[in-house]
């Protein structure tokens, strides 16, 4: 029988120590730097990036403040994200938002460029993200949001082993309205 009260890291463990690599299935997840500013800025330029995001960038100034809103997520402690490279590339976004180490929980997010969709990169990122999430931080729940016009996010949410557990309506804002959300979820106990 699985462990089901394993202590999470405590407040601090993490603003403590510096963003750590994932590696998975071919990829590696790392921290972003500055010198990925123009890629931060060609994703949010992509229209099927766009379509589920309200964000646009226009200035190399403005992919520098996202690149600094991770370095500040993870020194708070409520989420992080990693570039997911092939070691030599940037292939997309994985990363972990509304995160509580006191309840053991966060929210997972992806996206991929162009050249990378369709390639299985998402679900792999996905695992990695997952593996670390449980048995790194010891979080007991992930949660993950999709429009449901979205059905490529729903197949890397499905292929990843986040089953749906329902509908949330108008939950999300993308750059043309709210959008109806399929609320998928994974366990740290599930199989």
């Amino acid at each position: 029988m699985p462990d089901l009260i394993t202590p999470v890291l405590p407040a601090g463990s993490l603003s403590a120590t510096e963003q750590p690599m994932l590696a998975g299935d071919g990829l590696m997840l790392r921290p972003w730097h500055d010198g990925d500013a123009a890629t931060v800025r060609a994703a949010f330029d992509c229209p099927s990036i766009q379509r589920w995001h309200v964000r646009r960038m226009d200035a190399d100034d403005e992919a520098l403040a996202w690149i600094e809103e991770c370095h500040r997520r993870w020194r708070q402690e409520s989420g992080a994200r990693w570039a997911v490279t092939d070691g030599r590339r940037v292939l997309g976004q994985a990363g972990l938002r509304g995160m509580s180490l006191a309840e053991a929980y966060a929210e997972v997010s992806y996206w991929t460029l162009p050249d990378a969709r369709g390639t299985g990169v998402a679900v792999r990122a996905l695992a990695a993200l997952t593996d670390w999430s449980f048995h790194t931080l010891g979080l007991h729940r992930l949660t993950l949001l999709h429009s449901t016009a979205n059905s490529g996010s729903c197949r890397v949410a499905t292929k990843s082993g986040f089953a749906v557990e329902g509908l949330l309506r108008g939950a999300l804002l993308h750059a043309d309205g709210w959008h109806d959300s399929h609320l998928h979820a994974r366990l740290r106990t599930d199989v």
